[in-house]
């Protein structure tokens, strides 16, 4: 299911993606969020990148790419451990968070949220991607779901 929203002069198109993964709640959370699996699977969505700050409900975090420089900065609106996370991106930015640049995710919002379902997990993520980059999120976000369900259910 999709919805169109207008974000200044171009449109974002709201995307819903889910997968069932065979751990807890607590493990997914673990894998989405912890530094090192989070840069894993989020690699796949965007080369290099990493997440600055602390995530606490109120927080500005920073995602950026190693690779070149680019990243959102984005409040954490809602905050429930291990159940769901709102980001509102508040500012497209570049040179690794030190300059602002053409606000393509600007407004944009992105969720996580983590379900018990049948012995296991149901993660759904709801994504605003510029239109212009639908199809590319279209093929790397299930591949970016597939990697956390590999690293959540790994011993």
């Amino acid at each position: 299911m999709t919805n169109s929203i207008r974000k200044e002069d171009h449109i974002m198109k709201e995307t819903h993606f889910s997968i069932h993964i065979n751990a807890s709640k607590e493990r997914v959370w673990s894998i989405l969020w912890n530094d090192e699996t989070f840069q894993d699977w989020a690699d796949i969505i965007d080369e290099g990148t990493y997440m600055k700050g602390v995530m606490k409900e109120g927080n500005e975090i920073e995602f950026l790419s190693s690779v070149n420089g680019y990243g959102v900065t984005s409040l954490i609106e809602k905050l429930r451990p291990h159940e769901y996370v709102l980001f509102r991106h508040r500012a497209d930015t570049k040179e690794s968070g030190q300059q602002e640049r053409d606000q393509e995710w600007t407004g944009g919002r992105e969720s996580y949220s983590l379900t018990e379902e049948n012995g296991g997990t149901l993660l759904v993520t709801k994504t605003d991607i510029p239109k212009e980059q639908e199809e590319t999120f279209a093929i790397r976000l299930p591949k970016a779901l597939e990697r956390i369900k590999e690293l959540a259910e790994e011993e």
